[in-house]
């Protein structure tokens, strides 16, 4: 029986195939540990990243890296939920951004 990261990990990779982020729309990664979600802004294509935020609200995270991201003029993202399920904290953090400013 595989662990709950085990799961997860696995999910990742399964996203990764199909998801990969350009200068133009890069890849909006979210990583969520016990205490803190950590996202980041990360052009694959060159292996650079763009920008990055971390916190303990979901919310200000979410606006945050749309701030971050607009003042690169940066509009469209591609979403990497991490294999993490698109519910909680990870859906507030795609609201919040999508709020703020950016599209995918």
């Amino acid at each position: 029986m595989a662990t709950s990261s085990e799961k997860r990990n696995r999910n990742h990779k399964k996203i990764r195939t199909m998801v990969a982020g350009t200068s133009e729309r890069p890849r909006l990664s979210v990583f969520k540990s016990n205490t803190a979600l950590y996202v980041q802004l990360i052009d694959d294509e060159n292996g650079v990243t763009i920008g990055a935020a971390k916190g303990t609200d979901a919310t200000k995270v979410g606006t945050e890296i749309a701030k971050a991201a607009t003042a690169k003029k940066i509009e469209k993202v591609v979403f990497d939920r991490g294999g993490y399920i698109y519910t909680g904290k990870i859906k507030v953090l795609a609201d919040a951004a999508r709020a703020a400013g950016l599209t995918f």
